[in-house]
């Protein structure tokens, strides 16, 4: 009777066990695929996607995220803020619309009106972060999303001065400070920027206020810097590298998406510069001035040898 007794405990025990631990496993199973929020959901949960450029992993490139400041899902609509001139008012914040896209599960097929389709895996890393992958190139972008509201337009316009500089063809002289020393720049009328890598990527010339564009001779060819000044986001240093002159040395202020002011403290004369040819790297009717343009890590610029 004892022995019964032992043995039914033992088998009722075993029961229990058994059903307890069928229990925990129903339960993981059951939170593992417990349904989270939908890709697309996720994707228009923000207005705006900052695309984190720095944080970029792999060779390859995606030529849209490459250089885009921003983008924005938006009902099957992508746009994207390729410009830094109309930065915040272009498309109510949104900027261009570039092309369209779809989302399967946790991948988005994206199809970029110059560029093509790319298909890309999505992964969520916060409640605002997520990252794009392409399989085929092995490169992750980082995007992190915000609202039109609190988007800080002016922070991005001034942590990458540098594109603003590369948006028009060429900067044109159009104020000199009667105050200050009289120096070589003074005679300086057009300032022409480009990107970094390009070798000398800055070229000067004196040539005749107001003439036509494809008119200007440049005189001199060489390398610019831009730098930040401590404490101040709004203001940044020039620095032309001219070999015959040395070094001349500016703090560039923006006036507005058209003017900048460069102060030299040397000689204490404050110039002012209007740019002209604006460069569109993609219109509303699908067309790109300069479809080659590159994004760079902000960090590799500033390793810009002198």
């Amino acid at each position: 009777m004892k022995t019964l007794k032992l043995l039914s405990v033992i088998f009722l025990g075993s029961f229990l066990l058994t059903s307890c631990v069928a229990e925990v496993i129903v339960e993981e199973d059951v939170f593992i695929e417990e349904p989270s929020i939908s890709l697309n959901a996720l994707l228009n949960s923000y207005e705006i996607w900052y695309v984190d450029i720095e944080r970029k992993r792999g060779n390859g490139e995606i030529p849209f995220l490459q250089k885009a400041f921003t983008v924005s899902f938006r009902n099957g609509a992508f746009f994207a803020n390729n410009n830094l001139v109309g930065l915040g008012s272009n498309g109510n914040g949104f900027g261009l619309d570039v092309g369209f896209y779809d989302t399967f599960r946790t991948e988005i097929d994206i199809s970029h009106d110059i560029d093509g389709v790319y298909e890309l895996a999505v992964g969520q890393l916060s409640d605002n972060e997520i990252e794009l992958y392409d399989r085929v190139t092995n490169t992750t972008y980082y995007l992190i999303g915000y609202q039109r509201n609190n988007f800080d337009y002016d922070q991005v316009f001034y942590d990458n001065i540098h594109y603003f500089l590369q948006e028009y063809e060429v900067w044109e002289k159009v104020y000199t400070s009667e105050f200050g020393v009289l120096n070589e720049f003074d005679e300086e009328n057009y300032l022409k920027f480009e990107y970094f890598g390009a070798g000398e990527n800055f070229r000067s010339s004196r040539d005749e206020i107001g003439i036509p564009l494809n008119d200007i001779l440049y005189d001199y060819t060489g390398r610019y810097e831009i730098r930040d000044i401590v404490n101040t986001f709004d203001r940044k240093t020039l620095t032309l590298d001219y070999d015959y002159l040395g070094n001349e040395f500016f703090e560039l202020s923006v006036i507005n998406d058209n003017k900048i002011e460069l102060f030299h403290p040397t000689s204490e004369t404050v110039y002012q510069f209007a740019g002209r040819g604006r460069i569109q790297f993609k219109n509303t009717a699908g067309e790109s001035s300069q479809n080659n343009r590159k994004r760079i890590k902000k960090a590799d610029f500033m390793k810009l040898s002198k």
